[in-house]
């Protein structure tokens, strides 16, 4: 008996995970809390996947995608305007959960983009410290360009401000050396790169975690 190949798109939405198999045309949902998780992967385990791809969603995906990596299941996450696209190309215009599920098995069974290591729950707690750091950077910048138009009591509450943002992004600067310098091989990397001359921490860290190839 010849093996069919096996592809599985899974929407994923704030309360739950809809899932759809192709060519079988099996469909399910699950809630996205830790006991829909284990049996989702429980699920995608029995069926022998040549390919899951799930759609990038702000981050709402990251407990299904760490789950997929523990268990060593081969899964993609693709741009959601690359998956639109792909949707509209194939005649999908209406939209719903069961439809973006389907939608995503088809494009993996068409496209069949290349697997790459899913971030584990480590991997993926770090790279929220660091897109949390970008975010209060981002706050201290505004906070300063406000400073220079500023006078009186606006300008003390304004200083105050930075002032609470440069402590917080000392304490997050902390945490993630802490993460970072628990793992040997995440480490080693690190030391590397800023072993190169302009290589700083946060150019080392962001390198590691977004381009670890």
């Amino acid at each position: 008996m010849v093996d069919v190949p096996c592809f599985v798109g899974i929407d994923v939405a704030k309360a739950q995970l809809d899932v759809a198999v192709r060519p079988a045309g099996e469909r399910w949902a699950v809630p996205k809390d830790a006991g829909g998780v284990v049996t989702l992967v429980a699920r995608l385990q029995a069926l022998h996947p040549t390919l899951i791809v799930l759609e990038a969603t702000g981050g709402l995906e990251r407990a299904a995608t760490a789950a997929l990596a523990t268990a060593g299941l081969p899964g993609v996450v693709v741009n959601p305007r690359q998956a639109r696209d792909f949707a509209r190309a194939t005649g999908q215009l209406a939209k719903t959960a069961a439809l973006d599920a389907r939608a995503l098995a088809h494009f993996a069974d068409v496209i069949r983009p290349t697997p790459r290591p899913l971030p584990d729950t480590q991997t993926q707690e770090l790279r929220a410290h660091l897109g949390r750091r970008q975010q209060l950077v981002g706050m201290r910048t505004a906070e300063q360009n406000r400073l220079a138009g500023t006078s009186g009591c606006l300008q003390t509450d304004i200083e105050a401000h930075i002032a609470w943002l440069n402590e917080r992004l000392a304490t997050l600067d902390n945490d993630i050396e802490t993460l970072l310098r628990a793992s040997p091989l995440w480490r080693e990397h690190d030391d590397l790169l800023q072993s190169a001359p302009g290589i700083g921490p946060v150019c080392a860290r962001t390198l590691v975690l977004e381009l670890p190839e």
